[in-house]
């Protein structure tokens, strides 16, 4: 009986994570202002963030990502691909689990893609998820972290900063990425 309880919770919860995530929608102007302050943000963290941006063939940004849960987790954020600074499409990242996940944050999310066969991939796919259709390089340290040369070299980077709140899983992996019509 008290596994039909929880299945059952776990269902109504997933359920309410994501049709909440449409009142969260917001317009495409609401979109590339909270990106452009973003990216400010970002390249103000550290002095290497704007001239890594400038080599990537294609940046992604999310603004605000929400995560958080008791037990029953999900994540939800809008944002933009920029390709040579202009928006080229909109995304949602989202992600659902159960687990022992309690708290809530808010973060912000900057992938690059630093080659065009990687970007073309993502823009290719329907869907994509972080860890399942793509080896993503997280900087450690978030965006004020160091990384060298080494690091750049590779095929995406993740970014994961500014974050606000109490939680302790703040990853990327199993998040999915849809495009988006806002």
């Amino acid at each position: 009986m008290h596994i039909n309880t929880a299945l059952a919770t776990t269902g109504l919860a997933m359920l309410a994570l994501t049709a909440g995530s449409a009142s969260f929608a917001a317009t495409q102007t609401q979109i590339n202002s909270r990106v452009s302050e973003t990216l400010v943000d970002f390249n103000a963290l550290n002095p290497s963030n704007k001239a890594l941006g400038d080599k990537a063939a294609g940046v992604l940004v999310f603004p605000r990502v929400t995560k958080g849960g008791a037990g029953i987790a999900g994540e939800f954020g809008e944002g933009a691909l920029q390709v040579n600074g202009k928006t080229v499409g909109y995304y949602r990242v989202g992600s659902g689990s159960v687990g022992l996940t309690l708290g809530l944050s808010q973060h912000s999310e900057i992938i690059m893609f630093m080659t065009e066969e990687s970007l073309k991939k993502f823009t290719t796919g329907d869907g994509w998820s972080i860890g399942a259709d793509a080896g993503i390089t997280v900087i450690s340290g978030g965006a004020s972290g160091n990384y060298g040369t080494q690091t750049q070299q590779k095929p995406i980077l993740g970014f994961v900063f500014a974050e606000k709140g109490l939680l302790g899983d703040l990853s990327l992996e199993g998040s999915k990425i849809s495009k988006i019509n806002p």
